[in-house]
């Protein structure tokens, strides 16, 4: 009895190779995220290898490489996969791994985070409640944030926008030095605003210390 030609695709036959796509990087399970090949996960056919003390041990197989590094006592750790062929260095993967998170944490750590604090104000705004605005305006930039300066039409003031960009424009010349102007007034939709970050530090001259009197000449004395 013949079978069905359907029979025969519901399978796979043992002696086919299926092929395989191996990540290209692992994950490092004590930091559970991706990182660079080692050792036996290193594939490539031929690798260029950098001892321990930085010696250039030439190019190679990574079987015999890994031979070395195993001999001495270390891992052998692919540090630039898309090099032609790729670089491996002969290290402790281990202390490799922690300077660089500690590199990664300093990095983190001097980086500075600048926030957008915005601030509303209305084209009719009143002389009080403007001042009041305005302090709120230089309290964030002093703190090292910038500002987003906003004027938001309802209705017919769109009919007024001028009277918005005036107020914005005061707003500008009165904070002065205190801000750089990173965009001036401009309209998108039915909001105006402008963006104010804080001025670079400019380290000023080291004041001079007074001049100290010369030993071995007294002061004047008065003349009566």
């Amino acid at each position: 009895m013949a079978r069905s030609p359907d029979f025969f695709s519901c399978y796979t036959p043992l002696n086919c190779a299926i092929p395989r796509n191996p990540p290209e990087e692992c994950i490092d399970k004590r930091f559970g995220r991706s990182t660079i090949r080692t050792n036996e996960r290193i594939r490539a056919r031929e690798i260029r290898v950098i001892d321990e003390n930085g010696a250039q041990l030439g190019v190679m197989q990574p079987f015999e490489a890994l031979k070395i590094a195993r001999e001495r006592g270390f891992d052998l750790v692919e540090i630039s996969a898309t090099a032609n062929p790729p670089v491996c260095r002969i290290q402790d993967y281990g202390k490799f791994l922690y300077e660089k998170e500690k590199q990664e944490r300093a990095a983190k750590k001097n980086q500075k985070v600048i926030t957008i604090k915005e601030v509303k104000f209305r084209i009719n705004v009143d002389e009080h409640d403007y001042e009041f605005k305005k302090n709120h305006v230089l309290r964030f930039l002093e703190q090292g944030d910038k500002v987003k300066a906003t004027i938001f039409f309802r209705g017919r003031e769109m009919t007024h926008t001028n009277l918005g960009r005036q107020v914005l424009e005061r707003l500008l010349k009165e904070v002065g030095e205190r801000a750089v102007v990173e965009f001036r007034p401009r309209m998108e939709g039915n909001t105006l605003h402008a963006i104010l970050a804080p001025p670079k530090k400019i380290e000023g001259k080291k004041q001079q210390p007074p001049p100290r009197p010369q030993q071995g000449n007294p002061p004047a004395a008065q003349q009566a």
